[in-house]
Order: structure tokens, then sequence, then C-alpha cells
């Protein structure tokens, strides 16, 4: 199995046509960008590129090799990326969209100890109330969450219950007086 540093060297000095800007993207030196490149060739047992002191070009197996792990360099690179990201705290700012009422009640008594757990994280908390049957689309109003009731969240997007809500419908009797008395949440439609 080749090592990532080499295929890494291959790919960036095919990419940026020579062995310098190479090295510049991989924060290497040219002379170790070279040397993977040239422990690549002899693993494999293929010249990947023609040398010549004025420029560096692809073979034609080094074309087709290049085609065939550019791609799966970058899922490696991203696999190892989330590997070493997951051992790290939690970071940078936390967009979150919440109802004014249920914000003030039981989030913002939670926010001490959130920043005490997470210190790194910045909360960007906007309290407002979204008109019932609005379609909230949270990418792109750029928030990480939300929580509030009665809007549409945009399809993709995962919901969780996380408290029942208990509706006390009141009027004056002023109001109510000569008007029939709701019995059921679809009365409250024939009432002005």
């Amino acid at each position: 199995m080749e090592s990532l540093a080499n295929l890494e060297s291959f790919v960036k000095a095919a990419e940026f046509g020579g062995f310098s800007a190479a090295a510049r993207q991989l924060g290497l030196t040219p002379a170790a960008v070279s040397r993977n490149v040239a422990a690549l060739e002899a693993s494999l047992g293929v010249r990947l590129f023609e040398r010549s002191t004025r420029r560096l070009a692809l073979t034609e197996p080094g074309e087709r090799f290049l085609q065939a792990v550019s791609g799966g360099l970058d899922s490696i690179r991203a696999a190892v990326d989330g590997l070493s990201a997951a051992g790290r705290p939690p970071a940078g700012v936390l967009k979150v969209s919440l109802a004014p009422a249920f914000g003030s009640d039981y989030i913002l008594p939670l926010l001490p100890a959130f920043r005490a757990l997470y210190p790194q994280v910045v909360p960007d908390w906007h309290f407002e109330n979204r008109p019932p049957g609005t379609v909230f689309d949270l990418e792109a109003e750029g928030y990480d969450a939300a929580i509030g009731s009665g809007f549409e969240l945009s399809p993709g997007i995962a919901a969780r219950a996380l408290a029942p809500v208990h509706v006390v419908a009141v009027a004056a009797p002023g109001y109510m007086a000569g008007r029939r008395l709701p019995r059921h949440p679809e009365d409250l439609a024939t009432l002005d």
C-alpha cells in the first residue's frame, strides 16, 4: 500500500506542474516532494513524470494514475480530517433561532453551564417569533439550529420534539359577548 504522503506529493505535483509548487502547498521541501514521487514510481515500477530542467509533464501512465487516485485521495483526506477533528472540542459560532418565551425560560438559564463546558463556542442566538405556517430554511438563513413551533422546515432538515406546548385560549368577556363559545380548536376560526 502506498503512503498517503507519496500519493499527495504525486497529485499536487501534477496539479501544480512542479515539485516546488507542490512543496509550497504541502508544507514540504521540493526535495522531499521529489523523493516521495520517486518512491511512488519505484514502488509501482512505472515512470509517472517526464522530467526536464524546465518542466515536469505527466507520462501516459501518469495521466491514467492521476485520474484513478485523485477522487479517492480527496475522500481519504476528508476521512483523516474528520477523525482528527473528532478529538477536538467544539469551536466556532453556533447560530440558533429561538422562540422568545422558550428561549428565556429554558435555554438562557443553561447558558453559563454551556459556556463553561464549551468555552470555544460563541453563541449567536436570535430570539424571534415566526408566523405560523411559514417555511423556515435554516441553511439559507445561516442557522445551525432552531427551537420553536408552528413553522415548517425545508426538506432534509431533522426535527425533534423537545417539550409539549400547552396553549390556553383566553378572551375578554366583552369580546365574547354575543359570540358562541368555542368548544374545539377548529371553532376559533369562526372568531374575528
